[in-house]
């Protein structure tokens, strides 16, 4: 009674696999974290919200952006797996957005600065407009 032979797998098959079995674990790492950093800020929001002590406005609106960047990570991670290991686009389109708005409210004493900013943010959302006006079909990968 002879065993049958085990099927080789080719190293172009097996390569990326695990590569993308580890792009997986650390995007699944990498959520996990940002998860931990959006709790732990609204709980900062929280002890602010009824701390009677007074606050800086462009400090507590850095923060909000600042949440708002987590959860913009997170749900692009969250569409990467939904759409079959695929990032969408206007997802880092709206990262840039946040971002530079950010930049803008805590570092604004260069006035040039600031208006390259602002340019920064008009191109990003040209680029939107851009991508919502053609057609979402991709071509079918062979």
């Amino acid at each position: 009674m002879t065993r049958p032979m085990r099927e080789v797998i080719p190293l172009t098959v097996m390569i990326p696999k695990i590569l993308q079995s580890f792009l997986n674990l650390a995007l699944i790492g990498l959520a996990l974290t940002l998860s931990f950093l959006l709790v732990r800020s609204l709980v900062e929001f929280g002890q602010l919200i009824w701390s009677v002590s007074t606050y800086d406005y462009k400090v507590f609106l850095a923060d909000i952006l600042l949440f708002f960047l987590y959860f913009e990570f997170i749900a692009m991670i969250v569409k990467y797996f939904k759409e079959n290991y695929h990032f969408p686009l206007r997802y880092f389109l709206y990262i840039g957005i946040t971002a530079m708005t950010r930049v803008i409210i805590v570092e604004h004493d260069n006035a040039f600065h600031t208006l390259l900013n602002a340019l920064v943010i008009l191109i990003l959302i040209i680029s939107y407009f851009i991508i919502n006006m053609t057609p979402r079909e991709r071509p079918q990968a062979k």
